[in-house]
């Protein structure tokens, strides 16, 4: 999913009941908001602190081909594993990366029903009150008890290997492939998407990611424009591009997304005639909050740093696969960088959550149609001739 992670913290807190997802009932990894995917069947959460960790000079270099072993990345962390009831491991997640994690992961058994619990593993600081973080953490959503959790202490130089050696090539449909840069792709014939796993959200292996790239594949015949609305990792635009259109546009509010961006558009020869990323300060946005403005200013970020995306272009193709509140509160603005009879495209959102948002789409887009990959959703529309 590539994600506006500043909203994620602040429509956390002012809407938690419905940001939560529901939980994959497969091998999925949500990677739209996945940094590491360290088992085969988890869901993954980062915070800011976490980004800024992977976005280090020595982390980098890890992930990269040419200086893995020159620059190996030391220190300790503590990973604890907490047992929680499935059906409130979502929130839980959350709630713990507002109360310090620096990330989290939802590990599934392979099999389970309703009444089983589920494992989270949240990364802490060395230093960190571990118990304070999730007793606050479990109170916030209601919980009565402190769940039970186990401490232990990693390394990340052993985290980091053994998160490389889990990411593999994702065959998203026949003859397209995501391929992280360091592996050798399997099919030379097939349109490969390079990428660095580790720079941002979005490596493809997320079903609604997945369901973007289809719905993309499927849009692109050659010369669209096209707005990737909260861009992460870049996956989307550059796939875009890779299909045959003729530019992209990508933004979000952390700079470090478009950072991780630049470096995956150059890993795919992606020029900035052809894509264009930006970030865009949180307060041009209609539900703009303190939180996000205080978030870009603890990114150093000046006004006179930022070029904004004019809402004066207009594109034959938007795509937004970030989260269920965004997409609501958000809609009007997503729609308006459409061109009258373009195409939009939204995802992050689970089944449950899409009659919603079909109803609030409703009248800026017809022709609505939904698609699915387990349980989640993608919702594409064209934009009304009035809108």
């Amino acid at each position: 999913m590539s994600m506006l992670l500043g909203s994620l913290r602040s429509h956390f807190i002012k809407h938690l009941a419905c940001t939560t997802f529901s939980s994959v009932r497969s091998t999925q990894t949500l990677t739209n908001g996945c940094v590491f995917k360290l088992i085969g069947s988890n869901r993954d959460y980062p915070s800011r602190k976490f980004r800024d960790l992977l976005n280090s000079r020595s982390v980098t270099a890890a992930f990269s081909t040419s200086s893995a072993s020159e620059t190996p990345t030391t220190g300790s962390y503590l990973s604890v594993d907490i047992q929680s009831r499935q059906d409130v491991a979502d929130m839980l997640s959350e709630a713990l990366l507002c109360f310090g994690a620096v990330s989290t992961s939802v590990f599934e058994p392979d099999s389970f029903n309703s009444n089983d619990e589920i494992s989270i593993v949240s990364i802490f600081a060395v230093s960190h009150d571990v118990h304070q973080s999730i007793a606050l953490a479990a109170d916030s959503i209601g919980l009565k008890e402190t769940p039970v959790y186990k401490v232990t202490t990693g390394y990340h130089s052993d985290w980091i290997e053994n998160a490389r050696e889990s990411f593999h090539p994702i065959e998203v449909t026949e003859k397209l492939w995501i391929v992280p840069e360091w592996i050798t792709p399997p099919d030379i014939k097939a349109t490969i998407i390079s990428l660095n796993p580790g720079l941002a959200f979005g490596t493809g292996d997320h079903p609604t990611t997945k369901l973007c790239l289809l719905l993309l594949h499927g849009l692109i015949k050659g010369s669209e424009t096209v707005m990737d609305y909260g861009t992460g990792s870049g996956i989307l635009a550059i796939a875009a591009l890779k299909f045959g259109a003729a530019s992209a546009v990508g933004f979000d509010i952390d700079p470090q997304a478009i950072t991780a961006a630049r470096h995956n558009a150059t890993l795919n020869n992606i020029g900035p005639d052809r894509l264009e990323l930006q970030v865009v300060p949180s307060n041009i946005s209609p539900t703009s909050t303190d939180e996000w403005q205080w978030a870009m200013k603890g990114d150093g970020v000046t006004e006179h740093d930022v070029k904004i995306v004019t809402e004066k272009e207009k594109y034959d193709v938007v795509v937004a696969n970030i989260l269920l509140n965004p997409l609501l509160d958000l809609a009007d603005h997503i729609v308006s960088y459409a061109k009258s009879g373009g195409v939009v495209g939204l995802s992050g959102i689970i089944l449950e959550q899409v009659p919603a948002v079909v109803d609030r789409y409703s009248d800026l887009l017809e022709g609505i149609t939904v698609s699915q990959i387990d349980d989640w959703a993608c919702i594409s529309g064209t934009k009304t001739k009035t809108g």
